[in-house]
């Protein structure tokens, strides 16, 4: 995979969303996960400054070298119908930054309603 990737997928308002990014480099070999500190799930309205930010799970295994991101209940009842953008990041020292994936979310609002 070059980076960034490209994912985009629907979410329901709301629920539990999880999937696992299991990533490679452009010669299709697992990257290598051990060298960064932490990762990053990141939801926005829009792209750029003045976007209002969500923050979801990003948890690195290092033993399977995935990433398993999540958006939890807490975090989706904030997002109302419609679309935003996302991105998911490693972090090295302070200098090293990789967008590894990025996307649209589509929500969907509840029949219910999420208070």
């Amino acid at each position: 995979m070059a980076f960034p990737g490209t994912y985009d997928f629907k979410y329901y308002r709301g629920d539990r969303h999880e999937f696992i990014l299991r990533p490679t480099d452009s010669n299709g070999a697992t990257y290598n996960l051990n060298t960064f500190n932490g990762a990053s799930f990141t939801i926005a309205n829009k792209r750029g400054s003045g976007s209002t930010k969500y923050t979801a799970q990003a948890v690195i295994n290092l033993l399977s070298n995935t990433i398993t991101c999540t958006i939890l209940p807490s975090v989706g009842k904030q997002l109302s119908s419609g679309n935003y953008v996302y991105e998911i990041q490693v972090n090295g020292d302070a200098s090293t930054v990789i967008t590894l994936l990025t996307g649209t979310i589509s929500v969907t609002d509840s029949i219910t309603g999420v208070a």
